[in-house]
């Protein structure tokens, strides 16, 4: 009959009807009760199910039914919360708050000093309530009897015996003595006279007695019998004097529960600590001004790291969240939830701190801003991709232009954080944007750092301007005059050699670091000098297995090869300045031979002046005499024509201009001088003579004028200075820059070679002063009279 009545409670239990879904048993000793972990069905909320067999315990049914009523009725916060009480025939449940036996931690050790005061001092605060408030005696206070919350908070339970002193017939005269254990736990006055004693001795006494043996177990695991309490042996020193009261063999001597909580709350007691501080103003932490909160917030702060992390969890960390959202707790706040959030998991830190991360990163506080860039590295793994990409990130964009430098800086550092989680998209065009600006921003920390991040990122840089970007903005940085930032470029330089090819780091890398070795600063020099040899290291490697040359094999003996290069004087090729001597002597030897008459030409036909570097060199003047007049050769060789090299220096591009394509936005490094040595694409092309130009004939009679050159030379330059580079603005005529047109070939020559053409400058003879002036003047000058091209040789015989 007995199974069957089991089976009934157990398929009761087990029916849908019930409001709990029965879990795992919780192991438990002196205690009446089979506890169970359980999910309310109502709401899928874990819970507790506390459950008394009546058929297996009636002897201990009024236990039960006294514990149940007890806990139904009396609320306090140091109470197990009850949720429901269900009663039938078999069975009493009783549904309460998750909790789990306080004994697990004892018997492990794993309470901190911190936690077991926290723990106590909420056991004597609700013990103080039970005895003064309630005028009741809770008569069995002992390990067994307390339970730990899901947020750590201890919770008073084992209500079997608790009675009012007012009732005469109160459950605890008649039925303590059937509490498992009772004679261990026991005052002395009720092992001597039983617990009809209590009557004759003040209300809290026994309870008193049973918060010195909880204070001896908290502290030292285990409690075999009264005579042990003797010795604290772990108990804190300052502690010791207060326990040897409650455990006094004279109940009239003890001291109440309440009594032991005012000395541990004076001035240095033994309850005066952070933690239970922190328990009691945390639910006022919203009314608290100011100081008050800093003050809260400086006792947070000074907790270790083995506080209970579940009570700052469920407790601490909801009162913060407002405070810091909607009370104004500012950075400081989050800093300390941020503490919490380290203990959370990653599920719970997504479901309750991602949200408000993405909130407040749209606050427009500058403090919180900082607050949560400096904080960004412990929690950005904990958020998921999607919401740092379409969330955070947009928000974190405008710390790039933000007024404040100490934003700017913040933002440039935070990038490192979020790096991994951001799209190539947006790391290859948002965020390179924005570092060119922070590269070349008021503040030299900024730029610094800006290097140093754009060091650290070069690996995830897309392929095909990582290198352009970063020769770039680290050549940018050579030249900063603030010594750290050079120093960072240099550094950033020998971390990133991997990222440049060979050929990039002989060119261009290798020469911007050359100019640091001779910096005004040892440790630039010095930094400079190691990252030169990682990168000669690199190129010699390289080139140690390179062929010896990339020429097409000398032809056989007796081959038609070239003719030897002529020589000038006793030039040797081995002279660093042979080999460009000889090659422009040959080409001028080529040039000799008969002119082959061509239709006439105007001014543009002849030879015209060409910019040079901006270096100062100037174009040599080279005469070639004949015994006959001379002439060009219609065939068009690459040997015959003379090439004069044009450069013009280009502005200096801002490598760090905001456009569309973000790695344009940093310029490239070799902007200057790129097409020096082409002449095809450096000189503009000139249009061709029109046949039917008037010719100009100049005849001196004799050998040219040139002091009168050099005169008209030196009012040229007075009165309008050549361009940036000695070059000609295209367009200009010759006769702006006093040049007379010379005299055209014979129309009845076929059109020369472009390649084959020889152009000669014709000066203004110094005796044409008429026509000179007026050309200066800007007025028509007087026309010319027309004159044989045969006559043109006779000049120079």
């Amino acid at each position: 009959m007995d199974f069957l009545k089991s089976a009934v409670a157990s398929a009761i239990a087990k029916s849908s009807s019930f409001p709990v879904t029965i879990g795992d048993r919780i192991d438990i000793s002196d205690s009446i009760w089979t506890v169970h972990n359980g999910i309310k069905k109502d709401d899928n909320s874990p819970c507790s199910l506390f459950t008394f067999d009546i058929n297996a315990n009636k002897a201990r049914l009024p236990l039960a039914k006294n514990a149940a009523r007890r806990l139904r009725t009396l609320r306090h916060p140091g109470v197990i919360k009850v949720f429901d009480v269900i009663e039938n025939e078999t069975n009493i449940y009783i549904i309460t708050e998750k909790v789990s036996p306080l004994a697990w931690h004892v018997k492990r050790k794993s309470l901190s000093e911190e936690t077991v005061k926290w723990g106590l001092y909420t056991v004597a605060s609700t013990l103080k309530f039970i005895n003064n408030e309630a005028s009741s005696v809770h008569g069995s206070i002992r390990v067994s009897s307390i339970f730990t919350s899901e947020s750590g908070e201890w919770k008073l339970g084992g209500f079997e015996v608790l009675s009012s002193m007012n009732e005469d017939d109160a459950i605890i005269y008649t039925y303590a003595t059937l509490v498992p254990d009772a004679n261990r736990y026991a005052p002395p006055e009720v092992a001597n006279g039983g617990w009809s004693a209590i009557k004759k001795n003040p209300l809290g006494a026994p309870d008193a007695y049973g918060l010195g043996i909880l204070v001896y177990e908290a502290f030292n695991g285990s409690f075999m019998g009264a005579d042990q309490l003797a010795q604290a042996k772990s108990v804190p020193a300052s502690m010791t004097q207060s326990y040897k009261r409650l455990v006094n063999a004279n109940p009239k001597l003890r001291l109440t529960s309440g009594q032991f909580l005012d000395q541990g709350k004076k001035a240095g007691g033994f309850f005066e600590t952070p933690l239970i501080h922190i328990t009691e103003g945390a639910d006022s932490l919203g009314l608290k001004n100011e100081e008050e909160r800093e003050q809260f917030l400086g006792e947070l702060d000074s907790l270790t790291d083995d506080f209970p992390e579940d009570f700052f969890r469920m407790k601490i960390l909801p009162e913060l969240l407002k405070s810091v959202e909607f009370g104004g707790g500012g950075p400081s706040v989050f800093g300390a939830i941020m503490k919490i959030g380290l203990k959370m998991s990653d599920d719970e830190f997504e479901a309750k701190l991602a949200p408000l991360v993405i909130r407040l990163f749209a606050s427009p506080d500058r403090a919180m801003r900082v607050c949560l860039l400096d904080n960004l590295p412990i929690m950005v793994d904990r958020i998921p991709q999607k919401d740092i990409n379409g969330k955070i990130w947009p928000l974190m964009t405008t710390g790039f232009t933000d007024t404040a430098p100490a934003v700017r800086e913040q933002t440039v550092k935070a990038v490192l954080s979020v790096i991994s989680k951001l799209s190539d998209r947006v790391v290859n065009g948002e965020l390179l944007r924005f570092l060119a600006k922070t590269a070349n921003d008021e503040q030299p920390g900024i730029r610094t750092n800006t290097t140093i991040c754009l060091g650290k990122i070069a690996k995830n840089l897309g392929v095909g301007s990582r290198a352009k970007v970063l020769i770039a903005a680290f050549s940018r940085s050579l030249r900063d005059p603030f010594v750290h930032a050079r120093n960072a470029a240099l550094l950033a330089l020998s971390a990133t050699v991997d990222v440049f090819t060979e050929e990039d780091c002989a060119s261009k890398v290798l020469p911007t670091v050359c100019i640091a070795l001779v910096d005004k600063e040892k440790m630039v020099r010095d930094q400079a000098s190691k990252c030169l040899d990682i990168y000669l290291q690199k190129v010699r490697k390289y080139v140690a297995n390179m062929p010896d040359t990339a020429l097409p094999p000398e032809p056989a003996t007796g081959a038609a090869g070239p003719a030897p290069s002529a020589r000038i004087g006793n030039q040797s090729d081995s002279g660093w300045a042979g080999w460009a001597i000889s090659s422009f002597t040959n080409k001028v030897t080529a040039a000799r031979g008969e002119m082959t008459p061509s239709a006439a030409t105007n001014g543009s036909s002849l030879l015209q002046t060409q910019s040079l570097p901006a270096s100062g060199w100037t174009t040599p003047t080279i005469n070639v005499s004949h015994e006959q007049r001379p002439t060009i050769s219609s065939r068009p060789t690459t040997s015959q024509t003379i090439k004069t090299f044009t450069s013009q220096p280009a502005e200096p591009e801002d490598v760090f201009e905001d456009n569309d394509d973000a790695a344009d936005a940093w310029g490239t490094m070799d902007d200057d001088g790129d097409n020096f040595f082409d002449a095809s694409s450096a000189t503009p092309k000139k249009s061709q003579p029109s046949p039917s130009a008037p010719v100009t004939a100049f005849d001196d009679g004799g050998e040219p004028d040139f002091a009168g050159w050099l005169a008209a030379q030196s009012k040229s330059k007075t009165a309008k200075p050549l361009p940036k580079g000695l070059a000609k603005t295209p367009g200009t005529s010759a006769s702006t820059l006093g040049v007379r047109p010379g005299p055209s070939r014979s129309a009845s020559a076929g059109p020369p070679s472009a390649a084959s053409t020889v152009k000669k400058t014709t000066v203004i003879p110094s005796r044409n002063t008429a026509v000179k002036k007026a050309v200066e003047k800007g007025v028509p000058k007087p026309k010319e009279p027309e004159v044989n091209d045969d006559d043109w040789g006779d000049a120079w015989d």
